[in-house]
């Protein structure tokens, strides 16, 4: 199983826009990497993307990362031994409201 994270644009890595620089920040550790842009075609430089052993698998919006770096988070405490439910996942927690026509 691959597990796709998010990564920020911060160049292009060719004139073509089939190769791109990404990055990601992780506490204290800078990872940098060249990705793969062929299946979602030239992004900004800027834009966040689900990258998946280098290969650059969709565009996410701020909601959806914000919903992965969760997930994350909480795989990383896990490991740690430290997970506690109340922090993680949030958003399985909180009562959404009832879509129209339910009660």
């Amino acid at each position: 199983m691959c597990l796709s994270i998010p990564m920020q644009i911060v160049a292009q890595a060719d004139d073509s826009g089939h190769f791109a620089i990404v990055e990601r920040r992780q506490g204290d550790t800078l990872r940098r990497e060249r990705a793969n842009m062929m299946l979602i075609g030239r992004q900004p430089v800027g834009t966040w993307i689900l990258v998946s052993l280098g290969l650059a698998r969709e565009v996410v919006d701020d909601g959806e990362r914000a919903l992965i770096e969760d997930a994350l988070a909480a795989l990383s405490a896990a490991l740690a031994g430290n997970y506690d439910p109340a922090v993680h996942f949030i958003d399985l927690t909180t009562a959404s409201p009832p879509r129209r026509g339910e009660s």
